[in-house]
């Protein structure tokens, strides 16, 4: 499994990106967690086999209908051992 961490700037707070990354997370069989930043960016870090964080990361470039994404900045990282996938406030 690799480890990416996620930074999503744009309009994505308030738009329900959160809660649309967990449930694509889930649906990848991903683990990690997704939360919220104060400069409005949305951070996330993912966990699996390479092809499922490459969606994520691409869906990431999408996000829900009414994000308006403007960068997605990815790092890979050293895995951290994530059991599930999770909203953080």
């Amino acid at each position: 499994n690799q480890h990416f961490n996620i930074l999503i700037t744009g309009k994505v707070q308030g738009v329900w990106y959160r809660a649309s990354a967990h449930r694509k997370a889930n649906e990848l069989r991903l683990a990690g967690f997704v939360r919220n930043m104060p400069d409005g960016s949305v951070y996330a870090e993912a966990e699996g086999p390479v092809e499922n964080l490459r969606a994520f990361v691409e869906w990431c470039w999408e996000g829900p209908e009414l994000a308006e994404v403007e960068n997605v900045d990815v790092q890979e990282d050293m895995p951290q051992g994530f059991e599930r996938f999770e909203i953080k406030r």
